[in-house]
C-alpha cells in the first residue's frame, strides 16, 4: 500500500513553485527588477481574489441574498485598500531605478493584464478593444469574451432591487449587458425610496458606492505613480502611458448611486 504524503505548509501553498516564478530578465540582474516583478505578481493574485469574490457577490445579488452580497463587498473593500497601499511600496523605486531595467520589458505592458480587464468588465467598463489585445484563440481571450457577455455587478444589483419590489424598468432588467451602464431616472427614484425607508438596501448601496469610490482611488494612485516614475513618456508595449490612464479617472461604475446625492 502506498502511503499518502502528508500535506505541509509548503506543499499545500506550492511555495517552491511560487518562489520559482520571479525571474528577472535584465543584465546583472538589476536590483529593483525583483520588486517590480513581485509587486505585479501580487497584484495578479489580488485580481484573482477580487474576481472570485465579485462573482460570488454577483450571484448573491441575483439570488436576492443581500447579507452574503454585503459580506463579499466588505471583503473586496479591504482587499482594495491593500491594493492601493501596495503602490506605496512600488513608489520606493525611483525613476532611475526603474529605467535601469525598463528596456528589458520590451512589449510587456500592464495593459495586457486580462484579469484586470475581466475585473473592469465585472464593474461595467466593457471594451471590445480590451479583448482584441489578447491573441486570437488564446485562453485569455476566451476568458474575456465570456466575461464580456456576462452581467455586471450593477445588473445583478438591479435584479436585487426588483426582487425587493422597487421599480426598475423591464428594459434594464433585460438590457444588452455588453453596453455601458447608463444613468436612469426611474432607478434613481427607487434608490431614493430605498435610502429613505429601507435600511438594509441603503447599507448595500453604500457598500457599492464605497467600492466604486475605492476603485477610482486606486486608478488615481496608479496614475500618479506612473507620472512620478516615467512622466508622460510612452508606456511599455506602445501604450500612451499616463495620458491613457488619466482618461479613465473619475468615471463611476454605478452612476445612479452618485446622481442621487443631490436629492437626498
Amino acid at each position: 500500500m502506498t502511503l499518502k504524503t502528508p500535506i505541509t505548509y509548503g506543499s499545500y501553498l506550492k511555495i517552491p513553485e511560487l518562489l520559482s516564478l520571479q525571474k528577472p530578465v535584465s543584465d546583472g540582474p538589476e536590483h529593483d527588477e525583483m520588486l517590480f516583478i513581485v509587486i505585479h505578481q501580487v497584484y495578479e493574485l489580488w485580481f484573482k481574489q477580487q474576481l472570485h469574490e465579485g462573482q460570488h457577490v454577483r450571484a448573491a445579488l441575483m439570488a436576492g441574498d443581500a447579507p452574503t452580497a454585503s459580506a463579499g463587498l466588505r471583503r473586496m473593500l479591504v482587499i482594495l485598500k491593500t491594493m492601493v497601499a501596495q503602490i506605496d511600496v512600488l513608489e520606493t523605486m525611483t525613476p532611475i531605478q526603474f529605467l535601469s531595467f525598463r528596456s528589458f520589458l520590451e512589449s510587456a505592458s500592464g495593459f495586457q493584464s486580462w484579469q484586470f480587464r475581466q475585473f473592469e468588465f465585472l464593474m461595467g467598463k466593457k471594451s471590445p478593444r480590451a479583448i482584441a489585445i489578447q491573441a486570437e484563440g488564446s485562453p485569455e481571450r476566451a476568458v474575456l469574451e465570456r466575461a464580456f457577455r456576462e452581467p455586471t455587478l450593477w445588473d445583478a444589483f438591479l435584479a436585487s432591487m426588483a426582487r425587493e419590489g422597487l421599480e426598475v424598468p423591464s428594459a434594464l432588467l433585460s438590457r444588452d449587458v455588453t453596453q455601458p451602464v447608463a444613468p436612469d431616472e426611474t432607478v434613481q427614484r427607487s434608490l431614493l425610496d430605498a435610502y429613505r425607508s429601507r435600511p438594509a438596501m441603503r447599507a448595500l448601496c453604500e457598500l457599492l458606492l464605497d467600492f466604486d469610490e475605492g476603485v477610482q482611488e486606486w486608478r488615481y494612485r496608479h496614475v500618479k505613480m506612473v507620472e512620478r516614475t516615467i512622466g508622460f513618456k510612452q508606456g511599455t508595449g506602445g501604450s500612451s502611458g499616463a495620458e491613457y490612464l488619466r482618461s479613465t479617472l473619475f468615471t463611476p461604475a454605478f452612476p445612479d448611486l452618485w446622481a442621487i446625492r443631490t436629492a437626498l
